[in-house]
């Protein structure tokens, strides 16, 4: 059976209008990257309304969801850990060398919610080592625990 080119246009629009228009984006193993491909990225999940449930590993740019999504669409499992550092230049601009960022360790500072900001400043500020902020809470005091039936 050949069905025409014209009748399938009305059936992909059908297709399309009948799936979800968001779904959940889930966290698992983000050691981060790139700020501003971390901030392209939430605004379009922020932008679609999707929700995010950060069930493990959320590192550096990864934690900018935070500042991006807003808080009453995030939440944690008990998996969940955020990791936050100094912002660091591209390395592809520094000969491979790591070099911390002060303006960009600012602007990564901006984008925190105020109670995550003073667990960072009880933590001592963001320095080059890593700190975790896990189940618990502190966490629940910045973001949700997500209901069950995530």
């Amino acid at each position: 059976m050949r069905i025409a080119t014209s009748a399938l246009l009305p059936l992909a629009l059908a297709l399309l209008l009948a799936t979800p228009a968001s779904a959940d984006y889930r966290v698992t193993r983000d050691h981060g990257g790139l700020v501003d491909q971390y901030k392209t990225k939430y605004a379009r999940i922020r932008d679609r309304g999707q929700r995010v449930i950060i069930d493990g590993i959320c590192n550096s740019a990864c934690t900018l969801v935070l500042g991006i999504v807003p808080l009453s669409r995030i939440c944690v499992t008990p998996r969940a850990s955020l990791g936050f550092h100094e912002a660091y230049i591209d390395k592809s601009w520094t000969a491979g060398i790591r070099v911390t960022s002060s303006s960009g360790t600012a602007d990564l500072l901006t984008y925190y919610p105020r109670p995550l900001r003073q667990w960072i400043d009880r933590q001592g500020g963001l320095t080059p080592k890593m700190k975790r902020l896990r189940n618990g809470p502190d966490l629940w005091r910045v973001l949700d625990p997500c209901p069950d039936d995530f």
